[in-house]
């Protein structure tokens, strides 16, 4: 399984992915998920790719050599000459229609769902101008969304455990530290609850206006950041949980009383008769 998230900020983008492919009882196996796609100086871009490996991989290598008509009939357009991020993610999405028409119906015949989908964000230089960030998430018929400042993040994969955290935390103007921490924490979330997801974990931050990085790690169980913020975070949530009030159902024997009267919503209950039946 897969779970890969990646984080729109005024100051950058944050990418981070997990490497676990196949968890089952005897055969583990890891791919990396993140593909980096760089001109320093005029173009920077980060994929993230989740769902069946042999699709995600096919697409992967379409990707460089995909083509697109430009509007005006004059040259292809590809992830190398695109003006923007979003013809990067129409050609993304080109790819994988083109794996889906080659290999959908075998798959089909087999038995297997066409399941793959990608992140795709960095940003472009383009006639002098440096062009806004942009991250899009890409659905398995090709078409895509982009983030916005109110949903600055997308996540693919085993999605659920680390969300909770990205909602308390993310938003535009988070700091891009704060923003690889919370990605962090979000992935350990994920790691502690579904044996689907495992190390090595690829982590990559984009400073705006950059056009390359080189804020890149590969991190394992001997990292010593990540190994503090696993115990870490557990200690700190079991301290917080700790410290808030038990509930109490005598109304006088607390300030934040668990029964409490709601002329809305009375508690439902039916009191029967010897003689009356419950059905």
């Amino acid at each position: 399984m897969t779970y890969c998230v990646a984080i729109r900020l005024d100051a950058g983008l944050v990418f981070l992915s997990d490497s676990r492919t196949n968890a089952g009882l005897d055969h583990i196996a890891s791919f990396r998920k993140m593909m980096i796609y760089e001109r320093p100086g005029e173009r920077f871009m980060v994929l993230l790719s989740g769902g069946n490996l042999s699709i995600s991989q096919s697409v992967r290598e379409i990707l460089q050599v995909e083509k697109i008509d430009s509007a005006d009939g004059g040259e292809a357009i590809t992830i190398w000459n695109c003006a923007s991020l979003f013809d990067a993610a129409r050609i993304l999405g080109s790819a994988v229609r083109r794996v889906y028409r080659q290999d959908g119906a075998a798959l089909k015949q087999s038995g297997i769902d066409f399941n793959a989908s990608f992140i795709l964000g960095g940003q472009i230089a383009h006639e002098g101008k440096m062009e806004a960030m942009r991250l899009f998430l890409v659905y398995s018929p090709g078409n895509f969304i982009e983030a916005t400042r109110e949903t600055p993040y997308f996540q693919i994969g085993e999605s659920k455990y680390g969300k909770p955290i990205l909602d308390r935390v993310i938003t535009p103007a988070t700091a891009l530290g704060e923003a690889a921490k919370c990605a962090l924490v979000s992935m350990d979330s994920t790691l502690k609850s579904n044996l689907s997801v495992g190390l090595p974990l690829d982590l990559l931050v984009y400073r705006a206006g950059a056009l390359q990085s080189d804020d890149f790690v590969c991190i394992d169980e001997h990292n010593p950041y990540f190994h503090m913020i696993r115990s870490t975070w557990g200690q700190k949530l079991r301290q917080v949980f700790e410290s808030i009030e038990e509930p109490h159902w005598d109304d006088g024997a607390s300030t934040h009383p668990l029964r409490a009267p709601s002329g809305r919503f009375p508690p439902m209950k039916k009191i029967s008769t010897p003689d009356e039946k419950i059905v």
